[in-house]
């Protein structure tokens, strides 16, 4: 049943984006999708899902300003006609420490969720974020 609701709202997601031709719209839907696997997933009570959620998101648009950050350094190098070898360095460098930052972000907020979640629905938590990038990522090799 579970695997049903998964398929059909990420068809119907996938219908809507293509239709759209909007990837900010398109994205938001994914946000949206990928919220309520983790509220479903890891059994979040109303209570729960009030306090949660917003710090969950901050945590989401922290993680995206970062690799943001690095994908733009690494895009602006791609850019110029004769990128130099200290150009190639700092680029590599911010999408290595991308990476690194994302773990640093993650542990702060890990403390956060730990107090406003059981042990096991940290762990779910975890398990959801996975589960959504697999379903994810088989809906694209299939096209």
């Amino acid at each position: 049943m579970r695997r049903l609701f998964i398929l059909l709202m990420l068809a119907t997601l996938t219908l809507a984006a293509t239709a759209q031709g909007n990837r900010s719209k398109w994205g938001s839907e994914m946000l949206e999708a990928k919220h309520r696997m983790i509220i479903e997933e890891v059994g979040l009570s109303p209570t729960q899902q009030e306090q949660f959620m917003p710090v969950y998101e901050e945590m989401e648009r922290e993680i995206y300003q970062t690799n943001r950050d690095a994908r733009t350094l690494a895009a602006n190098v791609e850019k110029k006609k004769a990128p130099t070898d200290a150009d190639y360095a700092q680029a590599a460098e911010a999408l290595s420490k991308a990476k690194v930052r994302e773990g640093e972000i993650e542990a702060k907020y890990f403390e956060k969720f730990s107090k406003m979640l059981t042990k096991r629905q940290l762990f779910l938590l975890k398990q959801a974020e996975a589960k959504f990038t697999r379903t994810m990522l088989r809906g694209r090799q299939k096209k």
